[in-house]
């Protein structure tokens, strides 16, 4: 254990011009974020300067307002060193020494910088050391160190002393996304044969390694994003388009295929790689908002999308934004972090507007209550949509002659001795029941007795259409004088409710759609 202090540079010295561009990763992976946040969004941390030194900063964002504190060390950091906050508010530092990488907690203290040494892990030549995304609950840290044939993720903060090999994975491996929120399950893209596939690496069981992504046996799958709230999953994959990845969705354990949409495939110059999701949506992943990192010719945007829209929302990224940095909250409110000369620490909001929630509710949500449908009987077509006035008038008008040939057609029913004892029952008492005299009714002369023959059955009912109202007491569809009374129509269903995507193991493959 080593605690060193050192003056610190004073908080309100101003950055020389905006941050620059966070490089890429040491094994050729794609361009890190400007800072990394904890799970929780309580801390930050970034590598910033102040002319030509390098320095740590951690940022608090759980308070009324964000504010910054730089943690400088002895001497200045080199620009390739990584930072990441804790859950206690240290600042995790990975620095590359003399072919080792060393890990150290920085913490304020007073006008210094405390450091707290944790040990270091040699790096042999052919393996590159990175850390990875900070972990649920905020209290380890864990590295990955990819070789070209095996990979060992690292347990560099949070254990019992010293840096800890946790697992050992065959093959070449790169990204790093957490599955749940107890931080045992790692899915890491593991390259071998030629391909690259998602593994999932148990940290709680030895490290054991089973398959997580495959969509065909052919094309290079990646795990770019998860959320383990719903399960929500968003895949780099070329399976849809050989020799181009795309980016597509799809749920955790579902057996439903992963889909391709669209409004994210991007021209050539253009790239489209998400940053966060929406938490808290458990049986809703189709309704989770994505925040997309957007980069072209002119510049880098952020786009908004949920996977039941068909719609990309671009909307342009605050000035000195941290890119590719940022998380959302559950009530769908995207957080920005950003840095300039003027707001050295600053945090920019943009709350889903209602129109797109809205979109996202399913067709089915939105059907008429008991008073204004009746189910529609199998077979029976719905009109189009065009004409669905003409439709619903000529129905009506059927439903009218129908009723009056049975009128006309129809003997008494009334006259049926089985009919009699019905009319005294009590529960018919509620209803339109026969008058008293309705049993003379038989000997009028109008039915004919010369020949004998069967009475017709009950006409049909035809059921209206769910966009036809029922008709109202001014427009009631005239009925035969001795009628049966209608029967009560059975009580309609409540309004139909999507059935979420499927949440199971994590054993699952994917499939094409």
């Amino acid at each position: 254990m080593t605690v060193c202090a050192s003056p610190g540079l004073s908080a309100a010295h101003e950055q020389e011009g905006p941050p620059p561009p966070p490089a890429a990763d040491e094994d050729g992976d794609a361009a890190r974020a400007g800072c990394a946040i904890t799970v929780d969004g309580a801390y930050a941390a970034r590598l910033t300067h102040s002319g030509e030194s390098w320095y740590p900063e951690r940022w608090t964002l759980d308070g009324p307002e964000p504010y910054a504190v730089p943690l400088p060390g002895n001497q200045p950091e080199e620009p390739g060193t990584e930072v990441q906050p804790m859950g206690d508010g240290r600042v995790l530092v990975r620095r590359l020494v003399d072919g080792r990488h060393t890990f150290s907690l920085l913490y304020p203290t007073g006008p210094g910088t405390g450091e707290l040494l944790l040990g270091a892990v040699e790096s042999p030549e052919g393996t590159v050391l990175r850390l990875l995304p900070p972990a649920p609950g905020g209290e380890r840290a864990y590295a990955l160190a990819a070789g070209s044939r095996s990979s060992a993720v690292w347990l560099v903060a949070g254990g019992s002393f010293g840096p800890e090999l946790l697992a050992e994975v065959p093959g070449h491996c790169s990204g790093g996304v957490w599955l749940d929120r107890t931080g045992r399950m790692l899915a890491l893209d593991r390259r071998a044969g030629g391909r690259t596939k998602t593994v999932v690496v148990d940290l709680g069981d030895g490290g054991a390694v089973s398959p997580l992504l495959q969509i065909t046996p052919g094309s290079d799958d990646r795990l770019l994003l998860a959320d383990p709230d719903s399960g929500l999953l968003l895949i780099g994959s070329d399976a849809a388009s050989p020799g181009r990845e795309r980016l597509g969705w799809g749920v955790l354990g579902s057996t439903l295929p992963v889909r391709f949409p669209e409004c994210l495939l991007m021209s050539s110059d253009c790239a489209m790689t998400p940053f966060a999701i929406q938490p808290g949506q458990v049986l809703t992943p189709e309704h989770c908002a994505v925040a997309l990192h957007c980069q072209g010719p002119f510049g880098s945007w952020i786009g908004v999308w949920r996977p039941t829209e068909r719609g990309v929302r671009h909307l342009p990224a605050p000035e000195g934004w941290l890119a590719g940095a940022g998380l959302w909250t559950e009530n769908g409110v995207l957080r920005l972090p950003y840095a300039t000369a003027a707001v050295p620490c600053g945090v920019a909001r943009w709350t889903a507007p209602a129109a797109v929630r809205e979109q996202a509710a399913p067709e089915a949500a939105r059907l008429p209550g008991p008073r204004a449908a009746r189910p529609a009987a199998r077979g029976t077509a719905r009109p189009a949509q065009g004409s669905a006035q003409v439709a619903q008038e000529a129905q009506l008008a059927q439903v009218a002659q129908e009723a009056q040939e049975a009128q006309t057609q129809r003997p008494p029913r009334t006259a049926q001795p089985q009919r009699a004892p019905r009319t005294a029952q009590p529960q018919r008492a509620p209803r339109t029941a026969p008058t008293p005299q309705a049993p003379q009714a038989p000997q009028t002369p109008q039915a004919p007795h010369n020949t004998p023959r069967t009475p017709p059955a009950a006409p049909p009912r035809v059921p209206l259409p769910l966009s036809l109202p029922l008709p109202s007491s001014a427009d009631e569809v005239p009925r035969p004088p001795h009628a049966q009374a209608p029967e009560a129509e059975p009580p309609a269903s409540a309004a139909a409710r999507p059935v979420p995507l499927q949440q199971a193991a994590l054993t699952g493959r994917m499939a094409t759609g």
